[in-house]
């Protein structure tokens, strides 16, 4: 029997409805290469692509589903970032074999259209892809990715897109002089945004401003041990906050309920309301626009890594970048427990967990729509 190809898909106005679609696997043509996805992960963040698809076009990046006519379906592919192979290759420069790690629909193949190929990779430019964030499109081949290491895999799946975004938040915050903060508050401390950008924040601006986590009441004792922050706040005891000093919000969770109650507590002390994902994407959006102190305003990570990266270059960029990232990954080894999870129904398994936010927050999965060899 032939080898089939396989996706995982999520109806775009109901998340929790998902369906396992096989088809044959796709034939290439010149400047093309074929992609088997080895595994990825799949955390909170995802689910963000997911609420966040139609209005920051994530569901954009996979849209194959959408048909040559442009027309709308219900049905996407969430966005993940992994580790595949190159197995066939019509690409000058890009030979069969290369590793690489990128950003992967939930499938076991993936078609690029490989631009701007290097010996550190390429660019995949198919589709509406050239239209939408560079970061997003970037296939690193492991061989000469310098942050690439065999034995941190599953952290770099876990932790590398999150925390390049703890990375430039952490920079974006330092060059605005924290708005004129004295205490950074975190939500969703749990998450591995936050824990990334609690630790570069309490590392590399010790004495510029105090770090508080806001958290479940169920999580606070495994935010606590990580040592990232100088606080640890339960949503519940928000009005336990010290009103008097001026506080940054960066919001990671995307409750309306705890950015109403953090707006409503610090007033016009609040300097800053930044949302940057939404982990309780039932609880996204509302109520906002008569909320006392700063208007919440939207952080997309791409943009700001984008002018950072044509301000300092490349070069610079990516050494900065990957300091900080030595710097963090050993610790999170001794936070979070990886499970590894093989074939369509561990993945739907997987996929509803995270969904709930049943996912305790010292586990995380990595994936394989392919069976365990």
């Amino acid at each position: 029997m032939a080898e089939q190809a396989i996706d995982f898909e999520v109806q775009k106005s109901d998340l929790a409805h998902t369906r396992t679609e096989t088809h044959a696997v796709p034939e290439i043509i010149p400047g093309e290469v074929l992609m088997k996805v080895e595994r990825f992960a799949l955390t909170a963040n995802n689910i963000t692509y997911a609420v966040f698809g139609e209005a920051m076009r994530y569901w954009d990046f996979f849209s194959d589903l959408e048909g040559a006519a442009g027309g709308r379906v219900p049905f996407g592919r969430i966005p993940v970032w992994g580790f595949g192979e190159v197995v066939a290759s019509r690409a000058d420069g890009v030979a069969a074999g290369t590793r690489v790690y990128g950003y992967f629909p939930m499938s076991t193949h993936r078609v690029a259209k490989a631009a701007k190929i290097t010996e550190r990779g390429f660019i995949d430019v198919s589709g509406v892809r050239g239209e939408l964030a560079p970061v997003y499109s970037q296939f690193m081949a492991t061989a000469h990715d310098p942050l690439y290491a065999a034995e941190d895999e599953d952290q770099i799946m876990l932790f590398r897109p999150l925390f390049t975004t703890s990375f430039i938040l952490d920079d974006w915050l330092a060059d605005n002089a924290f708005f004129g903060a004295k205490t950074v508050i975190l939500s969703s401390a749990s998450s591995k945004t936050s824990l990334g950008l609690a630790f570069l924040l309490k590392h590399n601006r010790a004495g510029a401003v105090r770090v508080a986590g806001l958290t479940s009441t169920a999580n606070a004792a495994f935010v606590r041990s990580t040592g990232c922050y100088d606080d640890v706040v339960a949503y519940d005891d928000v009005a336990g906050m010290d009103a008097a000093v001026p506080a940054a919000f960066v919001d990671m969770a995307g409750n309306s309920t705890v950015r109403a109650a953090l707006h409503n507590h610090f007033k016009d002390n609040l300097k800053l309301s930044s949302a940057v994902g939404g982990t309780h994407w039932d609880s996204v959006g509302g109520g906002q626009a008569d909320l006392p102190g700063p208007a919440v305003e939207l952080f997309f990570a791409p943009t700001h890594i984008e002018q950072r990266m044509q301000q300092w270059g490349a070069a610079r960029f990516q050494d900065t970048l990957g300091a900080a990232w030595r710097a963090f990954i050993p610790k999170t080894k001794s936070w979070i427990s990886v499970a590894h999870g093989y074939g369509p129904p561990c993945v739907e398994a997987v996929y509803q967990e995270v969904l709930a936010g049943k996912t305790p927050p010292d586990k995380a999965h990595i994936l394989s729509l392919w069976p365990h060899s």
